[in-house]
């Protein structure tokens, strides 16, 4: 395993090991059972997201939203559609500024739909505005030339 990535658990937070390999197997987490990859979104909350940021080995693709905003609803689908192309190697996450206001502050998030890429706890890019399927994964594969999302 030394060519293992540790996962974090969106739904309990437990740490997991997966071979790289494996990756595309959709492993269950070793503490409650979640399916550890997925090719959808996952929502998470302020610690829910700050958890994967430092501890997940994964890029994350993080879609900063709001309930009442137009654009954010008009590409959500297409965010999903992302989703399921970059993964298992990149994890997509939904963050809600409306209920996650401290870690949009401090990220300075300043309008929405923001799309904020994570690699290795720290930011390696963000854009700003909504965006088609085909757009998201070309900006995300441009950003990450030597993974396999690329």
């Amino acid at each position: 395993m030394s060519d293992a990535l540790h996962l974090v658990c969106t739904a309990c937070g437990g740490i997991n090991r997966v071979p790289r390999d494996r990756l595309s197997d959709r492993g269950k987490c070793g503490r409650c059972g979640a399916v550890l990859v997925g090719d959808q979104p996952v929502s998470v909350d302020e610690a829910g997201l700050e958890r994967l940021i430092r501890k997940d080995q994964r890029a994350i693709l993080v879609d900063f939203w709001a309930d009442w905003c137009g654009p954010c609803r008009m590409m959500a689908p297409a965010f999903a559609q992302a989703s399921a192309q970059l993964a298992p190697t990149v994890l997509s996450v939904k963050v809600n500024t409306e209920q996650a206001q401290g870690v949009s502050a401090r990220l300075g998030i300043r309008s929405i739909p923001t799309l904020v890429l994570f690699g290795q706890g720290r930011e390696i890019a963000r854009q700003a505005g909504a965006a088609d399927a085909a757009t998201i994964v070309q900006w995300v594969r441009s950003q990450l030339p030597n993974t396999a999302a690329a």
